[in-house]
């Protein structure tokens, strides 16, 4: 589904460390104070709880590192947003990436397609965006499976990000919502969601989530943010601001994990200090 990935997913600097290691569990977290201040937040301001029970905080480290980030961009016939909407929501984020950030550009309807590969050249992710078209149906859970497992397992050391351009309508993937959701929580990957106007106008559709449902679960459940696609400046900015200045690797030893069972996870910090994560433990 996902085609032409060069073999730059594999060569990038700024490696962190694993996703776990000697039974350990290590999560990425955004924590940061209500005043906006720089000050690093210290393990001794947060608490952990793995399935209800507070765990104890083996190390918290600031992650500056340089981020992947995937743009995975609904060009579906029926989307509620032109190909100019979508090519400016796109185009933001060339030009506010850091320093060793990597952008890869995936477009979808049936198939997944690279519309450009991964490179920090802003000229030449802007000249790139022309190949956007609007046909077809939004295989939107396919689309991300494919991203996964072509573009990001090969990165697991990385700061790994998918910005999904969309209203989050899903018609027609072989794979289930829950199917991505475990994964992506199962990789350490954080959704963030550049939200379109919803097509089907809350429609209530049988076996599968509405398309508001699968934004905000995906979004909730990976510890991201969600912005509108009408101020995409705004979203661009303040996912590249909070990956760099915002993140950090958190690790804990679980004192009660039951083997191979699914467990639920919460971040919580003091008073004025606001944690995101994802919200479950998968299994590896």
């Amino acid at each position: 589904m996902l085609l032409g990935l060069s073999g730059a997913v594999m060569a990038q600097a700024g490696r962190r460390q694993p996703t776990s290691n000697e039974g350990g569990v290590l999560v990425s977290i955004v924590a940061q104070r209500a005043d906006s201040s720089r000050a690093p937040i210290t393990a001794k301001q947060l608490a952990v709880y793995d399935n209800g029970i507070e765990q104890t905080i083996r190390n918290l480290t600031p992650d500056p590192s340089p981020a992947r980030i995937v743009l995975l961009v609904d060009n579906s016939l029926t989307i509620r947003a032109d190909v100019e909407k979508l090519e400016r929501a796109t185009r933001e984020f060339a030009y506010e990436i850091f320093e060793g950030d990597k952008l890869l550009i995936v477009g979808y309807d049936e198939q997944a397609e690279i519309v450009s590969d991964w490179t920090d050249d802003a000229k030449s992710i802007e000249s790139s965006l022309k190949l956007f078209r609007k046909k077809g149906q939004p295989h939107l859970f396919d689309a991300a499976t494919a991203v996964i497992d072509q573009a990001l397992k090969a990165t697991p050391g990385e700061k790994r990000v998918i910005v999904v351009i969309s209203d989050g309508l899903d018609r027609g993937s072989k794979t289930s919502f829950e199917k991505i959701l475990a994964e992506l929580q199962r990789q350490d990957i954080t959704v963030y969601a550049v939200q379109a106007q919803d097509r089907t106008r809350g429609a209530i559709r049988r076996d599968v989530p509405k398309p508001r449902q699968v934004i905000d679960k995906l979004v909730e459940g990976t510890g991201g943010a969600i912005f509108s696609i009408d101020e995409p400046a705004v979203a661009a900015k303040a996912i590249c601001d909070e990956l760099r200045r915002n993140r950090y690797v958190l690790s804990y030893l679980p004192s009660n994990a039951p083997f191979g069972e699914v467990r639920n996870l919460l971040i919580v910090g003091d008073e004025g200090i606001t944690v995101r994560a994802k919200t479950m433990q998968q299994p590896n």
